[in-house]
C-alpha cells in the first residue's frame, strides 16, 4: 500500500472519528459537504490505483462529471472538447449532419423531430423514433452529447440508424448520407381555393420574428391564419416570446422559475399592436418541443388560437452552457429553471394537449365508384387535350411552390382538420 493511500485512509479515519465524537443531529451542512467530497476523492484515488485497466486522473474526473450530470435529468450533461466544439459550430447555423433533433425520453435516445428538407427527413426518420444503434454502436447508456457527436460528420459520408418505431413489428434500419444542414426557419404559402394564409415555423433561430413579419406583411387580405409548428424542436426563448407578442395585445406569455426565487422571470406582451387579430389555428405534434410549445401553449391559454394535432413533446426546462475549464474548451449543460405557461401549468414532461386531436396521415379520400362514367372514359374523348391540361397543371405546380392545393390538404389529415376549423372560426367572426 503506497504512502498516498495510507494518508487518505488515515485522513478518512480521522474525519470519521471526529464525526463519531460529535452529536449526529447537530452535524453541520458544511461538514456534510466535506464528508461527501472526501468520499468522492477517496473513491477516485482507489479506482486510479486498483482498477484492472490503467486510468489517469483526468479521465476519471471527466467520467465523474459526466456521470453526475447525466443523473440529474435528461437534458443536463458534460461536453468534452469535441462535443463542445460541435455545439458551438451548430450555433453558427451551418454544419455537417443528418438534420434531426434528439433528446433523452424515459432513458432512451429519442427523435424529437427531423428538420425540414434535410437528409434525415428525406430518408424517412420520424418524430418519436427511438434510436437503438448509430452504425454498430448501441445507444444504451450513451449520453446525449456522445450521440450527437457520432451522428455529426463530414458531408457526403454515410451512416446507418437502427430505430424502433411505434406499430412496427421489428427495428428498422435507415441509411442516411450526411450533408450541410442549413435550416430555413420560416416560410409561407397561400391556399389554392380560399383566402387563408399558411405560415410554417420550422425552428426558432435568431431571425424568426423578423422573417415572420416579412411573411405576414400582406396579412390584411387574408381571412385567417394557419400556423404550423409541427416537428419544430424549439430554439431561442426570445424568439418564441416575440412570436406570441405578435398575436396578443397584453398579458403574460411565459414565466421562468428557478430554485433561487430571485432568478425567477416573467415575460409579458409589450408591443403596441399585433400583426393580426384574424382567427388562428396552430398545428402541433409529438415533435413540437420547447419554444414551439411555449408559443402554442401561450396562444391556447390566451384563447387566441385553436390548437390542432397531437400532444407535444414536453420539454419545458431551461439549460445553460457553462464552461468548466480555464481555456473554455469543455463545458456542462445544466438545467437551471423550468417554463410555466400563462395559466401556471408546466410543459415539462406533460406537453401541450391540443384542443382538437387530429392524427397524421392522409385524409379520407372520396370514394369513386368503379361504375362512374366520366368524359375521359368515353372512346372519343380528347386524349391529347387531357394530356395538355395535365402537363400545364404539373408545370404550374412546379413553378409555384407557394400554393397549397386541394391535393396537399387531402394528403395531410391534420392540415385538413385545421383548415375546416379555421373556416368555422372565420364564419363565426363574421
Amino acid at each position: 500500500m503506497n504512502k498516498k493511500l495510507i494518508f487518505a485512509i488515515v485522513s478518512i479515519s480521522f474525519v470519521l472519528l471526529m464525526v463519531a465524537n460529535s452529536k449526529p443531529s447537530n452535524k453541520s451542512e458544511e461538514q456534510k459537504r466535506i464528508d461527501a467530497l472526501t468520499k468522492l476523492s477517496y473513491t477516485i484515488d482507489l479506482i486510479e490505483k486498483y482498477y484492472v485497466d490503467d486510468m489517469n486522473m483526468t479521465d476519471l474526473v471527466n467520467k465523474a462529471i459526466a456521470g453526475v450530470t447525466k443523473e440529474l435529468d435528461a437534458h443536463s450533461g458534460y461536453m468534452d472538447k469535441k462535443a463542445y466544439k460541435n455545439m458551438k459550430t451548430k450555433t453558427k447555423g451551418e454544419f455537417g449532419g443528418l438534420g434531426i433533433v434528439v433528446g433523452m425520453k424515459n432513458g432512451a435516445l429519442t427523435v424529437i423531430s427531423p428538420i425540414d428538407d434535410t437528409p434525415a427527413k428525406l430518408a424517412g426518420v420520424q418524430s418519436g423514433d427511438i434510436i437503438l444503434k448509430i452504425d454498430k454502436k448501441s445507444t444504451i447508456d450513451m449520453t446525449l452529447s456522445e450521440a450527437v457527436s457520432l451522428m455529426r460528420g463530414k458531408p457526403g459520408t454515410n451512416i446507418v440508424l437502427t430505430i424502433l418505431r411505434k406499430n412496427e413489428a421489428k427495428p428498422l434500419k435507415i441509411h442516411i448520407t450526411r450533408d450541410i444542414i442549413e435550416v430555413k426557419s420560416v416560410f409561407s404559402k397561400r391556399f389554392q381555393d380560399n383566402d387563408m394564409l399558411y405560415i410554417r415555423i420550422a425552428s426558432f433561430d435568431a431571425k424568426v420574428q423578423r422573417s415572420l413579419e416579412d411573411k405576414m406583411i400582406n396579412v390584411k387580405k387574408y381571412s385567417g391564419v394557419v400556423l404550423d409548428l409541427r416537428d419544430n424542436p424549439g430554439g431561442l426563448l426570445s424568439q418564441a416570446i416575440e412570436v406570441v407578442d405578435d398575436f396578443i395585445n397584453s398579458g403574460t406569455i411565459v414565466s421562468q422559475k428557478s430554485r433561487d426565487k430571485s432568478e425567477d422571470k416573467v415575460y409579458r406582451a409589450n408591443k403596441y399592436s399585433t400583426l393580426t387579430d384574424k382567427p388562428m389555428v396552430v398545428l402541433i405534434n409529438g415533435g413540437s418541443a420547447s419554444a414551439s410549445e411555449i408559443v402554442a401553449g401561450a396562444l391556447q391559454d390566451h384563447k387566441r388560437a385553436i390548437i390542432v394535432g397531437e400532444k407535444s413533446f414536453g420539454k419545458g426546462s431551461v439549460q445553460q452552457i457553462i464552461p468548466i475549464t480555464t481555456d473554455n474548451s469543455e463545458a456542462i449543460r445544466l438545467t437551471i429553471s423550468r417554463y410555466y405557461l400563462p395559466s401556471g401549468r408546466t410543459i415539462q414532461a406533460v406537453g401541450v394537449t391540443p384542443d382538437i386531436e387530429s392524427f397524421s396521415g392522409a385524409s379520407i379520400k372520396k370514394d369513386e365508384s368503379e361504375f362512374e362514367l366520366k368524359e375521359k372514359d368515353l372512346k372519343k374523348h380528347l386524349k391529347s387535350e387531357l394530356e395538355k391540361i395535365a402537363k400545364k397543371k404539373k408545370e404550374k405546380r412546379s413553378k409555384d411552390d407557394k400554393i397549397i392545393t386541394k391535393e396537399d390538404i387531402q394528403n395531410d389529415n391534420q392540415l385538413n382538420t385545421a383548415v375546416n376549423i379555421l373556416k368555422v372560426l372565420i364564419l363565426t367572426k363574421k
